[in-house]
C-alpha cells in the first residue's frame, strides 16, 4: 500500500508540473482527476500517511521568477474541491444546508483557462497576477493583461481598492488562428487553448500577447473597499456596471434540484459556447456565509466544482478524408456517422497520424467509440472490434500528396507523413513567407496578409513570381493589396533589391528540408554558386561540414525536380544573384567552435555577432549544453549564463571573441 501511495503522489507531481508550471500536460483532465481521486481514497482510508506536501493539500502550481516578477497574494487563490456524481452534488448542497440558514447557490461555468487577479487602485487598474502558488506568491502580468480587451483599465466609480479573480482564456477562433500561424512560421503547434492562453500570458513580448487575442471572464470579487456586497450576484452586478465582462448565464438556486438541473442544462450546451469548459461551479450566494463557513489549507468550503464525465457515443466510420496542411503535414480524418455530444452534433475526428492508426488499428467500415472530455473537439477512444465487418482492410496513409501527387515521405523521428512538394499548392503561403523572411531574403514589410491576398487573387503562384508582381503595380494600387502608391512602391523597390541577396539567402528561401541558416552559408561556402550545387552529387554534398546522407538527400532531390529548375531558371533570367562573392573578412579561426549568444552586447546585435563568428567559421546555437564551446554573454544574460555556469561552460566578452578572430 505504502509503495503504491507513493508511486501515485510523485505521478500527480509531475502532472501538476507539466500542467502548471510547463503548461504542457500528458494527461486529460479527466484522466487527472481520476488519479487524484484514487489518492484520496487512499489517503481517507489511511490518514496516517498524509503529509503537508501531499498534493491533496496543496495547490498544483509555483509562481515562476523568471517569467515575471513575483508579487505577494493579499487574498489567496486556492482551487476547488471537486465532485463527479449528482450523489456528491447533493452531498455538497445538504452539507451547506446543515451548515447555513437557508442558503442560495449560484451555479456557473467553469472556464477552461488560466487564473489571474486584478487589482484596482482609486478606480485604475494597477497590478495583474496569476496564481503562482495559489497561498504566498503570483507572478506580475500587469503588461500583458492590458492588452487583453476585457480588462477594464478604468472603472466608472473610483473606489479606494477592488481584487477581482478571473479566468484567461482564449476562443475556439482564435486558438484556430494561433495555431494556423503557429505552422506558417514552421513551429510547433499549441496542444490546447487552455495551454495557448497560459503561455501567452506568461510572454515576455506584450504585443505578442495582444496578437492572440485572450479573453477574460472575471468570476469572483476578491476584496473590496470603499463599497460592500452582500451576495455574489450583487456584485456580478456591480461589476457589469463598470464595463466588466463576468461568467455568462449563471443560474440562481435554492434546492439541490435545482443546482443538479443547472449543472445538466451547462453540460448540455458546452459544445456550443465557442470555448473550452472543464466543469460547472457551485457556490455559496451570500458573502457573510463564505465567511462563517471559511477555507482549508487548498480549497473554499463554500464552493465545489463539477466535472463532466466523458461522454462517449459509438458511431461507424465511412470514410477515411486525407488533407495537407500548410507545413505539408498529410493529416487523415475520419468521417462518421453523426452522433450527438455535449450538445452538437459531430460527425468527423482527426486520426493524427499513421501511428494513431495502426495503433487503434482503426479500418473504414469500423465502429468505434467517440468522445468529448469536456472539449469541444471529439476524439476516437477506441474501435469496437466485436462489431468489425468482415474483409476490412488495414488503413495506411499513401505515399503520394492527395493535392499535389508529390512523394509523401515520414519524417526522421516523427509521426509525420509530409508532401515533399516544394510547389505543392496547399504549402504556397507557408514557402512564400519562409522565403520573404528575415533568415531567407529578407523582404521586409512583406507580411502574411499580402502573401495570401497575393495568392487568393492569382498573383502569385510560385516564389519566381514575386518578381513579376511590378507588372501589375498599377492594379495593386487601384485594389490596395498591398497599400496606395507609397507603400507599395516601397515594397516593390524592396523585392528588386532583394535581387543583389548572398546565394546562401535565396538557398534558405528555397524552404529545403534541413537547410536553415548556418547550413546554407556553408554549403554556399564551399560550393560558391548554386549551378554548382546543382550538379553536386550525394557525396560531395556530404563532404560540407555538418551535411548528412539525410541532409543531402532532401538537397538532391529538390535540385532534380524540373518544376524546381523551371524556377531557378526564372530566378536566373530576372537576375536574382546566384554566385558567392569572396568575403576578404572571412577565416576559419573558429571552425569546430560552437557558440551561444545572449544579453546585451556593447557594439553588436546578437544577429551581427552569429554573422561575425559564421563569418570565421564557428556555429551558432541557440542554447546552451554540454557541446556548446563558448557562451558569448552581454548585460542582462539570464538563464542561459546561468546555465552555462553550472555546466562549466567557457563565458566570454564581446571584446574576448575580436581577440579570437585577430
Amino acid at each position: 500500500m505504502i509503495d503504491e501511495y507513493r508511486s501515485l503522489v510523485e505521478q500527480i507531481r509531475y502532472h501538476n508540473e507539466k500542467y502548471y508550471n510547463q503548461d504542457n500536460p500528458e494527461i486529460t483532465d479527466y484522466e487527472y482527476d481520476m488519479l487524484m481521486q484514487k489518492l484520496k481514497k487512499i489517503e481517507k482510508e489511511h490518514p496516517e500517511l498524509v503529509t503537508l506536501d501531499s498534493p491533496t493539500q496543496k495547490v498544483g502550481g509555483k509562481a515562476k521568477r523568471e517569467a515575471g516578477v513575483l508579487v505577494a497574494h493579499r487574498v489567496p487563490m486556492l482551487s476547488l474541491q471537486d465532485v463527479f456524481s449528482k450523489e456528491e452534488v447533493y452531498e455538497f448542497v445538504n452539507d451547506m444546508k446543515r451548515e447555513l440558514v437557508d442558503p442560495t447557490f449560484i451555479v456557473e461555468r467553469k472556464i477552461d483557462g488560466l487564473s489571474m487577479a486584478l487589482r484596482y487602485e482609486d478606480g485604475e487598474i494597477k497590478t495583474a497576477i496569476t496564481r503562482g502558488d495559489g497561498i504566498n506568491y503570483g507572478e506580475d502580468v500587469t503588461e500583458n493583461a492590458k492588452v487583453i480587451k476585457d480588462v477594464k483599465k478604468k472603472l466608472k466609480e473610483s473606489i479606494p481598492y477592488l481584487e477581482i479573480r478571473g479566468e484567461v482564456y482564449m476562443t475556439n477562433s482564435s486558438f484556430e488562428k494561433v495555431n494556423e500561424t503557429q505552422e506558417l512560421l514552421g513551429k510547433k503547434p499549441f496542444a490546447n487553448p487552455r495551454n495557448c492562453s497560459a503561455g501567452t500570458l506568461r510572454q515576455l513580448d506584450s504585443n505578442i500577447t495582444k496578437e492572440r487575442n485572450l479573453s477574460l471572464f472575471i468570476f469572483n470579487v476578491q476584496e473590496v473597499k470603499g463599497i460592500s456586497f452582500q451576495t455574489h450576484v450583487e456584485s456580478y452586478e456591480w461589476l457589469k456596471k463598470q464595463g466588466i465582462k463576468v461568467i455568462e448565464n449563471y443560474s440562481v438556486c435554492k434546492t439541490a434540484d435545482e443546482v443538479w438541473k443547472a449543472i445538466l442544462e451547462i453540460g448540455e450546451q458546452r459544445g456550443t459556447f465557442g470555448y473550452d469548459i472543464d466543469g460547472a461551479v457551485i457556490k455559496i450566494d451570500k458573502f457573510s456565509d463564505r465567511e462563517l463557513l471559511g477555507n482549508t489549507s487548498k480549497v473554499p468550503k463554500w464552493s465545489a466544482a463539477y466535472k463532466y464525465p466523458p461522454e462517449e457515443k459509438e458511431t461507424v466510420i465511412r470514410d477515411i478524408e486525407l488533407s495537407v496542411g500548410r507545413t505539408g503535414r498529410i493529416t487523415p480524418t475520419a468521417i462518421f456517422e453523426p452522433v450527438r455530444l455535449c450538445g452538437t452534433n459531430v460527425e468527423r475526428a482527426t486520426l493524427h497520424n499513421q501511428d494513431f492508426i495502426d495503433n487503434l488499428d482503426v479500418r473504414i467500415g469500423d465502429t468505434v467509440l467517440v468522445y468529448k472530455s469536456g472539449e469541444i473537439i471529439p476524439k476516437i477512444k477506441e474501435v469496437v472490434l466485436s462489431k468489425r465487418p468482415e474483409n476490412t482492410e488495414k488503413y495506411k496513409i499513401p505515399t503520394v500528396c492527395p493535392v499535389c501527387g508529390a512523394l509523401a515521405v515520414r519524417e526522421q523521428d516523427t509521426a509525420d507523413i509530409k508532401c515533399t512538394g516544394t510547389n505543392c499548392p496547399a504549402q504556397l503561403a507557408r514557402h512564400l513567407i519562409n522565403f520573404v523572411s528575415r533568415g531567407a531574403m529578407d523582404i521586409k514589410g512583406f507580411g502574411t496578409a499580402y502573401v495570401e491576398e497575393l495568392i487568393n487573387q492569382g498573383y502569385i503562384k510560385n516564389i519566381s513570381d514575386i518578381y513579376f508582381l511590378k507588372n501589375y503595380r498599377d492594379e495593386l494600387v487601384e485594389k490596395g493589396i498591398i497599400g496606395k502608391e507609397k507603400n507599395t512602391d516601397k515594397l516593390l523597390g524592396i523585392i528588386d533589391k532583394s535581387k543583389e541577396n548572398e546565394p546562401n539567402r535565396l538557398l534558405v528561401g528555397f524552404g529545403i528540408s534541413n537547410v536553415g541558416k548556418s547550413t546554407a552559408k556553408a554549403i554556399m561556402k564551399h560550393f560558391k554558386t548554386i549551378d554548382k550545387l546543382m550538379n553536386a552529387s550525394v557525396e560531395e554534398l556530404k563532404d560540407v561540414n555538418d551535411i548528412g546522407e539525410v541532409s543531402a538527400v532532401s538537397i538532391k532531390k529538390f535540385f532534380e525536380d524540373e518544376e524546381n529548375q523551371r524556377i531557378i531558371q526564372i530566378l536566373k533570367d530576372v537576375e536574382v544573384n546566384m554566385s558567392l562573392e569572396q568575403d576578404e573578412n572571412e577565416s576559419t579561426k573558429l571552425e569546430g567552435l560552437t557558440f551561444v549568444v545572449t544579453g546585451t552586447l556593447p557594439t553588436l546585435g546578437r544577429n551581427e555577432a552569429t554573422e561575425l563568428i559564421q563569418k570565421n567559421g564557428g556555429k551558432v546555437s541557440g542554447s546552451v549544453s554540454k557541446k556548446t564551446s563558448y557562451l558569448l554573454a552581454g548585460e542582462n544574460a539570464g538563464s542561459k549564463l546561468t546555465k552555462a555556469q553550472k555546466l562549466g561552460i567557457k563565458i566570454i566578452t564581446e571584446e574576448e571573441l575580436n581577440n579570437m578572430i585577430k
